[in-house]
């Protein structure tokens, strides 16, 4: 972001993220567990009401990457960004269809779904594997863009201040997750989801105030603007009119509505609500709040496009990130007014808070799966008291926000924007298949899930790295490299068929001696009532 553009902000946004800071760490202190119960820190006993839950269901789910993304896709690319933005809201639906069994059938991480058809040590180790492949990319995306956006908006840009906000950040993630236990990192999703609504909403009445409250008028300004008005409104403006071009589209959507609602930190987020009729509840409302976020991002991108420029966003930023903090400065009066610094700041705040809530409930999950299902079970076969897990976990997230911060801050400077979808992927690749499976089909079993959790793993990791959005093109990773053997960027369109098709051949002709016997009709009972899952 320009140094004139931000002039006179800096103050405001650094005082605004201090006050935010202390209130937020010495609320997660308040509301953390009282005793070093399982339960309480994994669940919060299970205590939060069914909007409450919908709060935050839909606050871990909308991370700053798709808040920044989505607009900045909008903004630069017209009619996919939109495709892409109701792709994202429609991703709900998928988790929407599974919440209650889902819930019927989990504890508290993935392993223990995983665990049901498939008991042992080797499925809580492939569920881990799985758990760390989606929160690692992840992780790595949110810290190094948020590293970047917080440095710029304190009025720094060297790569040195931009690492010294990535141990910020990662630093504050791990202390509220070890404080706060799912009851802090809820409360901050809860509180994440009214700064947002509250902000996003502010700043669309400007943005259709300045055109006059004329829908037509907003969307001819943003096609001068995006540089390229004839396509701007129409299909493949940002893939391209390639022989892969549709594949891709079609790839893109099809991973995105498959994928990113099974998000190990949504199971996560399912298992801690009370009962299955109350998973569902809470996920329409989920799915209600998400969707009328889809709306205000399309709104914002359009408007970017419109009062910025895509060229002045591309200039900042060639993937757009930059767009929704671009059109909050130019709204207002501009950083010259009162009314223009106080929505900067607001924004600028509403950013961080995003980040930091999604960041500390995906270090709540990837600690809880190193915690629980490798340590007390793979390791320790379910012989570990309460007191002990509970402390191994907050160490486990220690040592997981060591891991993320040491590879967010290496990966500062590069272009690490594919590792998004990379996750995406992987959760589309390696964790829906084995959940679908699970849930709905009796001949699962142990060589069925390895084979698919393992096999979408190396197949979305493997096609993802050789494909055009790692090297051979500017703006990837390698751009002066070209091993893109894969002519796809969206690899999940092959990967995924692939893990079900894995699964189901692993189940019925994969090695069956030595796997525990599983009592086919307490499953079946637990998926549709419940019973059983405490």
């Amino acid at each position: 972001m320009s140094p004139a553009l931000l002039a006179g902000t800096h103050t405001p946004v650094l005082i605004a993220f201090l006050a935010f800071v202390a209130v937020a760490l010495l609320l997660c202190v308040l509301v953390g567990p009282d005793r070093d119960e399982v339960a309480d820190f994994y669940t919060a006993n299970r205590t939060l009401t069914p909007f409450q839950n919908g709060l935050a269901l839909s606050g871990d789910y909308i991370s700053a990457a798709t808040m920044l993304g989505t607009t900045g896709i909008i903004a630069l690319s017209g009619y996919d960004g939109i495709l892409l933005d109701v792709s994202t809201a429609f991703a709900l639906s998928t988790l929407l269809v599974m919440a209650r069994p889902l819930r019927n059938a989990g504890r508290y991480t993935l392993g223990d779904i995983f665990a049901l058809r498939a008991p042992g040590s080797a499925p809580r180790i492939a569920a881990a594997v799985a758990t760390l492949a989606v929160s690692i990319p992840f992780l790595i995306v949110q810290l190094t863009g948020a590293g970047a956006a917080t440095a710029m908006l304190l009025g720094m840009s060297s790569a040195g201040a931009q690492q010294a906000c990535i141990v910020l950040i990662g630093t504050l993630m791990v202390a509220y997750t070890v404080a706060g236990g799912m009851r802090g990192t809820s409360l901050m999703q809860i509180a994440k989801v009214v700064l947002v609504t509250a902000t996003l909403a502010v700043t669309i009445l400007y943005v259709l105030a300045r055109f006059h409250w004329s829908p037509d008028a907003l969307l001819s300004a943003a096609a001068r603007g995006s540089g390229h008005p004839a396509s701007y409104l129409r299909s493949a403006s940002q893939l391209g009119v390639t022989a892969s071009g549709p594949l891709n589209i079609a790839g893109l959507h099809f991973t995105v509505v498959l994928g990113a609602a099974c998000m190990p930190h949504m199971i996560m987020r399912i298992s801690a609500m009370p009962d299955g009729a109350t998973a569902r509840r809470s996920t329409r409302y989920a799915f209600g709040i998400v969707g009328v976020y889809g709306v205000a991002l399309a709104v914002l991108g359009l408007g970017a496009a419109a009062v910025v420029g895509a060229p002045m966003i591309s200039a900042v930023n060639p993937n757009g990130q930059a767009a929704l903090l671009l059109l909050a400065g130019n709204l207002a009066g501009g950083p010259t007014t009162t009314a223009g610094i106080t929505l900067l700041t607001a924004v600028a705040c509403t950013v961080f808070v995003t980040v930091l809530a999604v960041v500390a409930g995906i270090t709540l999950t990837a600690a809880a799966t190193l915690a629980h299902d490798v340590h007390a079970y793979a390791v320790r076969h379910g012989r570990l008291s309460q007191a002990k897990e509970v402390r191994t976990v907050r160490w486990a997230a220690l040592l997981f926000g060591v891991v993320g911060i040491g590879l967010s801050v290496e990966a500062q400077g590069y272009n690490v924007q594919f590792l998004s979808m990379l996750a995406v992927t992987v959760a589309a690749s390696a964790v829906l298949p084995a959940l679908v499976h699970s849930l709905f089909w009796r001949g699962y079993n142990r060589t069925g899930l390895l084979w698919s959790v393992y096999g979408g793993t190396v197949l979305a990791i493997g096609l993802q790295l050789i494909s055009p959005t790692v090297s051979g093109r500017p703006g990837t990773l390698f751009p002066n490299l070209d091993f893109a053997w894969f002519p796809l960027q969206s690899v999940g369109i092959v990967s995924i068929p692939a893990a079900f098709l894995l699964g189901w051949a692993g189940s019925r002709f994969g090695a069956r001696r030595n796997a525990p016997q599983v009592d086919q009709e307490a499953v079946e009972l637990r998926i549709l009532t419940g019973i059983g899952s405490e």
